[in-house]
């Protein structure tokens, strides 16, 4: 059991959840039985892209000191039984959201599969700009929590698309930069793979932070949640700027480590204003 528990990716799959429960609530919606049903589609569409991506990159992750010993490439799962998986709790979860929640949330997590496994996953083999493919498949789960209690996508839901998308990029640079040489021998083509010198990453990182900054300060100003989240999401974000301009400017490990870490803190942060705000 612990082995098809790594293949659906707990952490990646629980910030997935939770972004939808944020989506969900802000929203509107009041039915808790709803929420549910919609969390656990969401989940298992969510633990079938982290299983079939680890399908898809067995023999990459065997070559990555930080992968290598992931179920299929320590040989402890088989990969038909790992595709097996995947399919299934993808089928599960976009039937159980089509037919508990509705068709939109339900096409919306076939949307986020389809791009995580079908195109992201490819093309890091390909090109940088797989990056962003990734950012757009990890930033549409609050907007099934939304679809799932307004049947529809308001101005709220694509603000909170902005803001988990543009939060993915501080952090996943942060992340390829202090993993770039696993990352090469895997032959991915993340910007740190190809611009070892820094120059193209430090730029991402600064510009992305600062765009998420404002990102985040955007449903005070349409008016989505109170000044309260504004005020607190200005600290927030000014401070993890801060630490963004600064690993920017060094690429010393260490700071890229710390914005790494800030970044899982971050966002966690965000909904909790957004749900108090």
């Amino acid at each position: 059991m612990k082995d098809y528990l790594v293949l659906v990716k707990p952490r990646i799959s629980m910030l997935v959840a939770v972004s939808t429960a944020v989506g969900y609530r802000m929203a509107g919606g009041s039915d808790w039985t709803l929420l549910t049903l919609t969390l656990i589609g969401t989940f298992l569409a969510s633990a079938s892209a982290g299983a079939l991506n680890q399908y898809l990159e067995r023999d990459a992750d065997a070559l990555m000191t930080r992968t290598k010993n992931r179920p299929l490439p320590a040989g402890r799962l088989k990969p038909g039984e790992v595709l097996f998986f995947g399919i299934a709790c993808g089928a599960w979860g976009i039937a159980l959201l089509a037919m508990t929640v509705n068709a939109l949330a339900a096409v919306l997590a076939a949307l986020t599969l389809t791009l995580y496994v079908a195109l992201y996953t490819p093309l890091k083999r390909v090109t940088p700009q797989s990056t962003w493919v990734g950012a757009v498949s990890g930033a549409i789960p609050p907007m099934i929590g939304w679809a799932a209690a307004a049947g529809e996508l308001a101005l709220g839901a694509w603000l909170l698309f902005g803001i988990q998308m543009i939060w993915q990029i501080p952090h996943f640079h942060a992340l390829f930069w202090l993993y770039r040489e696993d990352y090469a021998r895997a032959g991915f083509r993340f910007t740190p793979v190809l611009d070892p010198e820094g120059g193209s990453t430090r730029v991402q990182i600064a510009i992305h932070s600062f765009s998420l900054l404002i990102a985040s300060m955007l449903p005070t100003y349409f008016g989505v949640v109170g000044l309260a989240y504004g005020y607190g999401v200005l600290m927030i974000g000014s401070a993890f700027l801060l630490l963004g301009l600064k690993a920017s400017w060094t690429m010393a490990d260490k700071d890229l480590r710390r914005l790494f870490f800030a970044s899982l803190a971050y966002l966690p942060a965000v909904f909790i204003l957004i749900l108090v705000g």
